[in-house]
């Protein structure tokens, strides 16, 4: 069956593997206090040469949206996401269970818009002390339905946060993505510019594990490891996390594993639209959401490994996700099977 449900199914990059071969039998410092961590953060502070930054790295995605922001608000602040973003959906709740209410907003092809942002900070200034306090805007880039962020939209989210008081988190679960997407006219420096606090995911793009937690606010930077700790995401053999992100960004296998996923993706996504297959919404990067119908559907299904993402009507919303292992064969046997589903109705 061809795989196509996620970009996190498979192992690693092979560089990663042989660096942790090599090293296995090291004795290596706990905590993330090593050698190998501090080479990992070295190579993520080359680029973003422009900033003094602080590195962290965590285990996954959810840990880390959930530590950065239970380390920046108070008891009472909250933050503003889209209905779509990650710590909105798809997280069990874990920002309202460290006390911190997601205010949700209608997104804009995946995105947050900055009017709807001081439209909601208005709203509970109203109320002042009665309500929650927004303090921090979160943002995924790439978005959950693939879609990235322009220069110019980044540009004028910092421009509202800086005139209400709030800070900017950008999620980067799938940055990789997002940088080698057509659209993308920015680096991780001019993020790093942008964004108070952000992460560079590894999990989705070709690493076992892994986010680096970059953090550009002088004032977010005291005692984080404190509450890394206390929440769980400071791992004994933190050096295992320091390997993966040697091996993603010491010969730019990070944005060559990211390129190779939108490549692939482009190639179906291309097809789909030239078959007519109606999209969900047009993705910038290597997630594609097709609408099929429900015969098309029992079809693909039973060679294809993919996610249902939505229900309309008679209608099905599939998700295909390609990755740094994707290989093209794969890519094109799944293009002939959407060839022969095309006219089933």
């Amino acid at each position: 069956m061809l795989f196509f449900r996620n970009d996190y199914g498979q192992g690693c990059i092979e560089e990663i593997l042989s660096l942790l071969k090599e090293i296995n039998y090291e004795n290596i410092t706990g905590y993330g206090m090593d050698p190998y961590c501090n080479k990992a953060k070295q190579l993520i502070k080359k680029q973003i040469p422009d900033l003094d930054v602080d590195v962290h790295f965590l285990a996954g995605g959810t840990i880390a949206n959930q530590t950065i922001i239970k380390h920046i608000l108070k008891p009472y602040e909250a933050v503003i996401a889209c209905d779509t973003g990650h710590v909105s959906t798809h997280e069990t709740g874990s920002i309202e269970a460290t006390g911190h209410k997601v205010i949700t907003l209608e997104n804009n092809n995946g995105k947050l818009i900055p009017e709807m942002i001081k439209q909601c900070f208005d709203a509970h200034m109203l109320s002042y002390e009665h309500m929650v306090y927004p303090k921090l805007v979160y943002i995924s880039n790439a978005t959950e339905f693939g879609t990235v962020y322009t220069k110019e939209e980044l540009m004028k989210l910092r421009d509202v946060c800086d005139e209400l008081g709030l800070y900017l988190m950008m999620d980067g679960a799938r940055l990789g993505q997002a940088l080698m997407s057509s659209v993308c006219d920015y680096t991780i420096n001019d993020i790093a510019k942008w964004c108070d606090v952000f992460y560079i995911g590894g999990t989705k793009n070709g690493a076992l594990f892994g986010e680096a937690c970059v953090i550009t606010n002088p004032n977010l930077k005291s005692h984080f490891r404190f509450n890394l700790k206390q929440n769980g995401a400071m791992l004994a053999k933190g050096w295992l996390l320091g390997v993966q992100f040697i091996g993603l960004f010491e010969n730019e296998h990070y944005f060559k594993c990211a390129k190779h996923a939108n490549d692939c993706s482009k190639m179906i996504q291309d097809e789909l639209i030239r078959l007519k297959y109606p999209l969900y919404m047009k993705s910038d990067t290597n997630q594609i959401f097709p609408v099929v119908t429900k015969e098309q559907f029992n079809y693909l299904s039973s060679e294809v490994d993919f996610e249902i993402w939505d229900k309309r009507n008679d209608m099905i919303v599939i998700r295909f996700v390609t990755s740094w292992c994707t290989k093209q064969e794969d890519v094109e046997s799944l293009i002939q099977l959407l060839q022969k589903a095309v006219d089933l109705k």
